[in-house]
Protein backbone atom coordinates (compact mmCIF):
# COMPACT_ATOMS: atom_id res chain seq x y z
CA UNK A 1 0.00 0.00 0.00
CA UNK A 2 1.65 3.26 -1.16
CA UNK A 3 0.03 5.52 1.44
CA UNK A 4 -2.65 5.00 4.00
CA UNK A 5 -5.40 7.08 5.51
CA UNK A 6 -8.31 6.28 7.75
CA UNK A 7 -10.58 5.31 4.84
CA UNK A 8 -8.04 2.91 3.32
CA UNK A 9 -7.30 1.42 6.72
CA UNK A 10 -11.00 0.79 7.35
CA UNK A 11 -11.42 -0.77 3.90
CA UNK A 12 -8.45 -3.11 4.34
CA UNK A 13 -9.79 -4.30 7.72
CA UNK A 14 -13.39 -4.41 6.46
CA UNK A 15 -14.67 -2.14 9.23
CA UNK A 16 -16.20 1.35 9.38
CA UNK A 17 -14.14 4.53 9.61
CA UNK A 18 -15.98 5.42 12.84
CA UNK A 19 -14.73 2.19 14.42
CA UNK A 20 -11.17 3.12 13.43
CA UNK A 21 -11.62 6.61 14.91
CA UNK A 22 -12.93 5.19 18.18
CA UNK A 23 -9.90 2.90 18.41
CA UNK A 24 -7.49 5.84 18.09
CA UNK A 25 -9.49 8.07 20.45
CA UNK A 26 -9.36 5.50 23.23
CA UNK A 27 -13.13 4.93 23.39
CA UNK A 28 -14.27 2.07 25.59
CA UNK A 29 -17.27 1.11 23.43
CA UNK A 30 -15.15 -0.96 21.03
CA UNK A 31 -14.22 -4.62 21.13
CA UNK A 32 -10.76 -5.10 22.62
CA UNK A 33 -9.62 -7.51 19.87
CA UNK A 34 -10.87 -5.17 17.17
CA UNK A 35 -9.04 -2.25 18.72
CA UNK A 36 -5.79 -4.21 18.98
CA UNK A 37 -6.14 -5.36 15.35
CA UNK A 38 -6.60 -1.75 14.18
CA UNK A 39 -3.67 -0.39 16.17
CA UNK A 40 -1.37 -3.23 15.11
CA UNK A 41 -2.22 -2.74 11.43
CA UNK A 42 -1.70 1.02 11.72
CA UNK A 43 1.68 0.50 13.37
CA UNK A 44 2.73 -1.98 10.69
CA UNK A 45 2.01 0.63 8.01
CA UNK A 46 3.45 3.58 9.98
CA UNK A 47 0.08 5.29 10.16
CA UNK A 48 -0.55 8.03 12.71
CA UNK A 49 -3.99 9.68 12.88
CA UNK A 50 -4.14 13.40 12.18
CA UNK A 51 -5.50 14.46 15.53
CA UNK A 52 -6.25 18.06 14.56
CA UNK A 53 -7.70 17.31 11.15
CA UNK A 54 -10.06 14.71 12.59
CA UNK A 55 -11.57 17.34 14.83
CA UNK A 56 -12.03 20.12 12.28
CA UNK A 57 -15.52 18.93 11.39
CA UNK A 58 -16.89 19.65 14.86
CA UNK A 59 -14.47 22.55 15.40
CA UNK A 60 -12.93 20.88 18.45
CA UNK A 61 -9.21 20.65 19.08
CA UNK A 62 -9.38 18.00 21.83
CA UNK A 63 -6.85 20.23 23.57
CA UNK A 64 -6.83 22.05 26.91
CA UNK A 65 -4.55 24.98 27.69
CA UNK A 66 -2.99 25.23 31.15
CA UNK A 67 -1.55 28.62 32.12
CA UNK A 68 0.60 28.78 35.26
CA UNK A 69 3.10 31.26 36.75
CA UNK A 70 5.86 28.66 37.01
CA UNK A 71 6.60 24.99 36.47
CA UNK A 72 9.57 24.32 38.78
CA UNK A 73 7.34 24.90 41.83
CA UNK A 74 6.30 21.51 43.18
CA UNK A 75 2.74 22.72 43.76
CA UNK A 76 2.18 23.50 40.09
CA UNK A 77 3.84 20.31 38.85
CA UNK A 78 1.50 18.24 41.03
CA UNK A 79 -1.54 20.25 39.91
CA UNK A 80 -0.56 19.78 36.26
CA UNK A 81 -0.29 16.03 36.86
CA UNK A 82 -3.86 16.04 38.15
CA UNK A 83 -5.11 18.01 35.15
CA UNK A 84 -3.28 15.77 32.70
CA UNK A 85 -4.69 12.63 34.32
CA UNK A 86 -8.27 13.77 33.78
CA UNK A 87 -7.55 15.10 30.28
CA UNK A 88 -5.89 11.89 29.17
CA UNK A 89 -8.86 9.80 30.25
CA UNK A 90 -11.07 12.08 28.17
CA UNK A 91 -8.81 11.71 25.13
CA UNK A 92 -7.55 15.29 25.37
CA UNK A 93 -4.09 16.77 25.10
CA UNK A 94 -2.78 19.68 27.19
CA UNK A 95 -0.76 22.70 26.10
CA UNK A 96 1.30 24.28 28.87
CA UNK A 97 2.03 28.00 29.08
CA UNK A 98 4.30 29.61 31.71
CA UNK A 99 3.83 33.30 32.50
CA UNK A 100 6.76 33.79 34.93
CA UNK A 101 4.31 36.02 36.84
CA UNK A 102 4.39 38.48 33.93
CA UNK A 103 0.91 39.87 33.31
CA UNK A 104 1.68 40.80 29.69
CA UNK A 105 2.56 37.16 28.94
CA UNK A 106 -0.74 36.04 30.40
CA UNK A 107 -2.66 38.47 28.18
CA UNK A 108 -0.69 37.37 25.12
CA UNK A 109 -1.33 33.66 25.78
CA UNK A 110 -5.06 34.16 26.35
CA UNK A 111 -5.42 36.27 23.20
CA UNK A 112 -3.61 33.57 21.21
CA UNK A 113 -5.86 30.85 22.62
CA UNK A 114 -8.92 32.97 21.91
CA UNK A 115 -8.48 32.07 18.23
CA UNK A 116 -9.62 28.50 18.75
CA UNK A 117 -6.28 26.94 19.68
CA UNK A 118 -7.85 25.14 22.67
CA UNK A 119 -11.33 24.03 23.75
CA UNK A 120 -10.88 25.33 27.30
CA UNK A 121 -8.41 26.98 29.64
CA UNK A 122 -7.30 26.17 33.19
CA UNK A 123 -5.19 28.89 34.75
CA UNK A 124 -3.53 30.24 37.85
CA UNK A 125 -3.25 33.98 37.36
CA UNK A 126 -0.17 36.16 37.32
CA UNK A 127 -1.33 39.61 38.41
CA UNK A 128 -4.08 41.95 39.46
CA UNK A 129 -4.39 44.45 36.61
CA UNK A 130 -7.85 46.01 36.59
CA UNK A 131 -8.62 45.33 32.90
CA UNK A 132 -9.57 41.70 32.37
CA UNK A 133 -11.50 42.12 29.11
CA UNK A 134 -9.10 39.73 27.39
CA UNK A 135 -10.63 36.99 29.55
CA UNK A 136 -14.21 38.15 29.07
CA UNK A 137 -13.75 37.77 25.31
CA UNK A 138 -13.34 34.02 25.81
CA UNK A 139 -16.97 33.78 26.88
CA UNK A 140 -18.05 35.23 23.55
CA UNK A 141 -16.18 32.40 21.82
CA UNK A 142 -17.68 29.84 24.25
CA UNK A 143 -14.24 28.90 25.57
CA UNK A 144 -14.70 27.99 29.26
CA UNK A 145 -12.14 29.01 31.88
CA UNK A 146 -11.48 27.49 35.30
CA UNK A 147 -9.16 29.21 37.78
CA UNK A 148 -7.16 27.35 40.41
CA UNK A 149 -5.14 28.56 43.40
CA UNK A 150 -4.70 32.15 42.18
CA UNK A 151 -7.88 33.70 40.83
CA UNK A 152 -9.50 36.90 39.56
CA UNK A 153 -12.52 37.63 41.70
CA UNK A 154 -14.21 39.81 39.07
CA UNK A 155 -14.29 37.09 36.39
CA UNK A 156 -17.38 34.86 36.40
CA UNK A 157 -15.81 31.41 36.26
CA UNK A 158 -15.43 28.28 38.36
CA UNK A 159 -12.59 28.60 40.87
CA UNK A 160 -10.68 25.93 42.79
CA UNK A 161 -8.85 27.24 45.85
CA UNK A 162 -7.80 26.15 49.33
CA UNK A 163 -8.63 27.53 52.78
CA UNK A 164 -5.70 29.95 52.67
CA UNK A 165 -7.04 32.33 55.32
CA UNK A 166 -7.56 29.58 57.91
CA UNK A 167 -4.21 27.98 57.09
CA UNK A 168 -2.33 31.29 57.37
CA UNK A 169 -4.08 32.13 60.63
CA UNK A 170 -3.17 28.71 62.08
CA UNK A 171 0.46 28.94 60.94
CA UNK A 172 0.93 32.41 62.45
CA UNK A 173 -0.84 31.39 65.66
CA UNK A 174 1.44 28.36 65.91
CA UNK A 175 4.54 30.58 65.77
CA UNK A 176 3.08 32.90 68.41
CA UNK A 177 2.37 29.97 70.72
CA UNK A 178 5.98 28.78 70.37
CA UNK A 179 7.10 32.15 71.75
CA UNK A 180 7.68 34.23 68.62
CA UNK A 181 7.05 37.96 69.06
CA UNK A 182 8.55 39.32 65.82
CA UNK A 183 7.11 37.25 62.97
CA UNK A 184 8.12 38.26 59.45
CA UNK A 185 5.68 37.56 56.64
CA UNK A 186 7.41 36.83 53.32
CA UNK A 187 5.42 37.48 50.15
CA UNK A 188 6.15 37.85 46.44
CA UNK A 189 3.01 39.69 45.36
CA UNK A 190 0.63 40.80 48.09
CA UNK A 191 -1.67 42.49 45.56
CA UNK A 192 -2.97 39.25 44.02
CA UNK A 193 -5.95 37.52 45.60
CA UNK A 194 -3.98 34.74 47.24
CA UNK A 195 -1.45 37.19 48.70
CA UNK A 196 -4.23 39.30 50.21
CA UNK A 197 -6.00 36.34 51.80
CA UNK A 198 -2.85 34.80 53.28
CA UNK A 199 -1.70 38.13 54.67
CA UNK A 200 -5.10 38.72 56.27
CA UNK A 201 -4.79 35.43 58.14
CA UNK A 202 -1.37 36.54 59.38
CA UNK A 203 -2.68 39.96 60.50
CA UNK A 204 -5.74 38.58 62.27
CA UNK A 205 -3.70 36.01 64.19
CA UNK A 206 -1.40 38.79 65.42
CA UNK A 207 -4.42 40.86 66.46
CA UNK A 208 -6.07 37.96 68.30
CA UNK A 209 -2.97 37.40 70.42
CA UNK A 210 -2.30 41.13 70.85
CA UNK A 211 1.03 40.99 69.02
CA UNK A 212 1.73 44.49 67.64
CA UNK A 213 1.82 44.71 63.85
CA UNK A 214 5.05 46.07 62.41
CA UNK A 215 5.02 46.98 58.72
CA UNK A 216 8.79 46.38 58.60
CA UNK A 217 8.04 42.68 59.13
CA UNK A 218 6.03 42.38 55.89
CA UNK A 219 8.81 41.58 53.44
CA UNK A 220 8.19 42.09 49.72
CA UNK A 221 10.34 39.63 47.80
CA UNK A 222 10.77 38.82 44.12
CA UNK A 223 11.07 35.94 41.67
CA UNK A 224 14.84 36.37 41.52
CA UNK A 225 16.84 34.12 43.88
CA UNK A 226 19.80 36.49 44.15
CA UNK A 227 17.55 39.46 44.92
CA UNK A 228 15.68 37.48 47.58
CA UNK A 229 18.96 36.44 49.20
CA UNK A 230 19.99 40.10 49.57
CA UNK A 231 16.57 41.12 50.88
CA UNK A 232 16.42 38.36 53.48
CA UNK A 233 20.04 38.83 54.55
CA UNK A 234 19.31 42.47 55.31
CA UNK A 235 16.08 41.60 57.17
CA UNK A 236 17.71 38.94 59.33
CA UNK A 237 20.66 41.19 60.17
CA UNK A 238 18.78 44.45 60.77
CA UNK A 239 15.14 43.66 61.65
CA UNK A 240 16.05 40.37 63.37
CA UNK A 241 12.70 38.52 63.42
CA UNK A 242 12.35 35.45 65.61
CA UNK A 243 9.82 33.80 63.30
CA UNK A 244 9.31 33.51 59.53
CA UNK A 245 5.99 32.77 57.86
CA UNK A 246 6.65 32.29 54.14
CA UNK A 247 3.70 32.53 51.75
CA UNK A 248 5.59 30.56 49.05
CA UNK A 249 8.10 27.74 49.42
CA UNK A 250 11.00 29.28 47.49
CA UNK A 251 11.22 32.07 50.09
CA UNK A 252 11.54 29.47 52.83
CA UNK A 253 14.45 27.90 50.93
CA UNK A 254 16.06 31.33 50.57
CA UNK A 255 15.70 31.77 54.34
CA UNK A 256 17.51 28.47 54.94
CA UNK A 257 20.40 29.56 52.69
CA UNK A 258 20.77 32.93 54.42
CA UNK A 259 20.55 31.42 57.89
CA UNK A 260 23.24 28.90 57.00
CA UNK A 261 25.58 31.63 55.77
CA UNK A 262 24.90 33.93 58.76
CA UNK A 263 25.14 31.17 61.35
CA UNK A 264 21.52 31.63 62.44
CA UNK A 265 20.11 28.46 63.97
CA UNK A 266 16.69 27.17 62.86
CA UNK A 267 14.66 26.79 65.07
CA UNK A 268 16.73 27.97 68.07
CA UNK A 269 17.22 31.53 66.78
CA UNK A 270 14.52 31.63 64.12
CA UNK A 271 11.42 29.49 63.66
CA UNK A 272 10.19 28.90 60.08
CA UNK A 273 6.94 27.73 58.55
CA UNK A 274 5.89 27.94 54.90
CA UNK A 275 3.27 27.12 52.33
CA UNK A 276 4.88 24.22 50.46
CA UNK A 277 3.88 21.09 48.57
CA UNK A 278 7.47 19.86 48.42
CA UNK A 279 7.56 16.15 49.20
CA UNK A 280 11.10 16.36 50.59
CA UNK A 281 10.21 19.04 53.17
CA UNK A 282 10.56 16.45 55.99
CA UNK A 283 14.11 15.68 54.78
CA UNK A 284 15.45 19.23 55.04
CA UNK A 285 17.77 20.08 57.93
CA UNK A 286 15.85 20.89 60.00
CA UNK A 287 12.61 19.41 58.62
CA UNK A 288 10.42 22.24 57.33
CA UNK A 289 7.02 22.92 58.89
CA UNK A 290 4.54 23.33 56.04
CA UNK A 291 1.04 24.25 55.03
CA UNK A 292 0.55 21.70 52.26
CA UNK A 293 -2.15 22.27 49.67
CA UNK A 294 -3.82 19.27 47.96
CA UNK A 295 -2.21 20.27 44.65
CA UNK A 296 -2.96 17.09 42.68
CA UNK A 297 -6.59 17.08 43.85
CA UNK A 298 -6.92 20.74 42.88
CA UNK A 299 -5.76 19.88 39.37
CA UNK A 300 -8.22 17.01 39.14
CA UNK A 301 -11.08 19.20 40.39
CA UNK A 302 -10.24 22.04 37.99
CA UNK A 303 -10.09 19.69 35.00
CA UNK A 304 -13.32 17.95 36.05
CA UNK A 305 -15.12 21.29 36.23
CA UNK A 306 -13.78 22.30 32.83
CA UNK A 307 -15.03 19.09 31.22
CA UNK A 308 -18.43 19.61 32.81
CA UNK A 309 -18.52 22.99 31.11
CA UNK A 310 -17.41 21.53 27.77
CA UNK A 311 -19.95 18.72 27.92
CA UNK A 312 -22.73 21.18 28.74
CA UNK A 313 -21.61 23.79 26.17
CA UNK A 314 -20.80 26.13 29.04
CA UNK A 315 -24.25 25.80 30.60
CA UNK A 316 -25.35 24.19 33.84
CA UNK A 317 -21.93 24.36 35.53
CA UNK A 318 -21.86 26.33 38.77
CA UNK A 319 -19.41 29.19 38.39
CA UNK A 320 -18.53 29.31 42.06
CA UNK A 321 -15.52 28.81 44.28
CA UNK A 322 -14.69 25.26 45.32
CA UNK A 323 -12.54 25.29 48.46
CA UNK A 324 -10.33 22.33 49.36
CA UNK A 325 -8.52 22.01 52.68
CA UNK A 326 -4.78 22.30 53.19
CA UNK A 327 -2.95 20.42 55.95
CA UNK A 328 -0.61 21.87 58.58
CA UNK A 329 2.47 19.74 59.20
CA UNK A 330 4.50 20.87 62.21
CA UNK A 331 8.14 19.84 62.06
CA UNK A 332 11.48 20.79 63.62
CA UNK A 333 11.87 24.14 61.84
CA UNK A 334 9.14 25.59 64.07
CA UNK A 335 8.90 23.30 67.08
CA UNK A 336 12.51 22.26 67.68
CA UNK A 337 13.66 18.86 68.85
Amino acid sequence: MDSINIKKLAKELNISTSTVSRAFNGNTDINKDTKERILAYAKQHNYLPNHYASNLRDKKTKTLAVIVPEIANDFFSQAINGIEEVARKKGFYILLYRTDDVFEKEVSFVNYLNNGKADGIIMSVSGEASDHNYLRQLEQKHIPVVFFDRVYEDIDAAKVTTNDYDASFSATEHLIKTGCKKIAYLVVNKSISIGKVRMQGYLNALAKHKVPFDDALVIDCSNDEKVNYKILKKVLQEVKPDGIFSSVERLAFATYYVCNDLGISIPNDLKVISFSSLRVAPLLAPALSTITQPAYEMGVKAATLLFEALENNGNGVAKKEHVLKSKLYLRKSSIGE
